[in-house]
């Protein structure tokens, strides 16, 4: 019996130094799936708008893009989903307490674009102007970012702690 409450405290002390970690590793699998999801569908996005030889953009489904973002062919070149307008895939909301910005060089409205050269674009100067910048992923102590080169194409980095560039 000594034995078995021995064995027994051993393990709700393990346990108890083992939970907040593990709670961090949940926190760091959510943020990088999360990452990897929007990293498929910027990919997605590129791939289509090559193979269609069409304009198609990635724009968030609410507000923001932790409410979730949407892949489609944007024939009127309004950033919305309109009538008609082919949707390629949506991706529900990220996880709770996560929070996804970007930083790029058109953000009114949140979009991206890319044309039928697989090259990001903007609407200014005719939409010959690249679209670039990063996108910020944090969820808790988590930080990644996604970041768009001028030719539009994506890097996964994480920002050491503190700092806010990769």
């Amino acid at each position: 019996m000594v034995e078995l409450l021995t064995v027994l405290a051993v393990m709700a002390i393990l346990l108890g130094i083992a939970a907040p970690s593990f709670g961090e590793l949940i926190q760091s699998q959510k943020a990088s799936s999360t990452v990897n999801d929007f990293l498929s569908s910027i990919q997605l996005a590129r791939s289509e708008a090559i193979r269609r030889g069409v304009r198609v953009d990635l724009v968030p489904s609410g507000e923001n893009w932790s409410a979730g973002w949407t892949v489609f062919v944007d024939e009127d070149n309004d950033q919305k989903p309109g009538p008609g307008e082919q949707v390629i895939f949506t991706h529900p909301s990220a996880p709770p307490d996560m929070v996804i910005t970007s930083v790029l060089t058109d953000q009114s409205p949140l979009y991206l674009a890319y044309a039928a050269t697989g090259r990001t674009r903007t609407n200014h100067a005719g939409g010959q102007q690249p679209q670039f910048g990063s996108f910020t992923f944090e969820l808790g102590k988590q930080k990644r970012k996604i970041v768009l080169n001028a030719l539009g194409r994506p890097r996964v980095c994480t920002p050491k702690a503190g700092e806010d560039n990769c």
